[in-house]
């Protein structure tokens, strides 16, 4: 069940331009972030030691070491990351995963899996018909060893 908006995502090869957008336009602050294995900046309203007010993760594009980000988000075609093509994935807060993995197992929806380093969560991502990418994160609580196996 989605509970909320969590965040919105954007890949960008000018982190720097992408940060000083967000603050001095929009007020958002940089925050803490976990130590994922790419560059990038999550950006805050509000509170930031919470890190469910990070509304907007800005997800860096290193040419010279790309292997991490496209390990844990996949491949994207740098000449479409413009305009709405720049928006990597919309996510939401959800409960019921094992649900929701019973639910995707029935209609033939194979979804990526991931657990966040530090934070608790654990994400499933899938792609709607579109392409664009929809993340739900779940408690880490909620995972089992049945839907651990579900993905990579």
């Amino acid at each position: 069940m989605i509970e909320s908006l969590n965040h919105f995502s954007v890949r960008t090869t000018d982190l720097e331009a992408t940060r000083k957008f967000y603050e001095d336009v929009l007020g958002l602050k940089v925050g803490p972030r976990p130590n994922f294995s790419f560059p990038g900046l999550w950006m805050y309203a509000g509170d930031m030691s919470n890190p469910y007010n990070a509304v907007a993760h800005i997800i860096g594009i290193d040419p010279k070491d790309p292997a991490g980000l496209r390990g844990y988000l996949g491949e994207r075609d740098q000449k479409t990351l413009k305009g709405s093509g720049a928006l990597d994935h919309v996510a939401f807060f959800a409960k019921g995963l094992n649900q929701m993995m019973a639910h995707l197992k029935s209609l033939g929806i194979e979804p990526r899996t991931r657990s966040v380093p530090n934070l608790g969560l654990h994400q499933i991502f899938l792609d709607d018909p579109n392409g664009i990418v929809i993340e739900l994160n779940y408690p880490a609580s909620e995972k089992e060893p049945s839907s651990a196996s579900a993905g990579a």
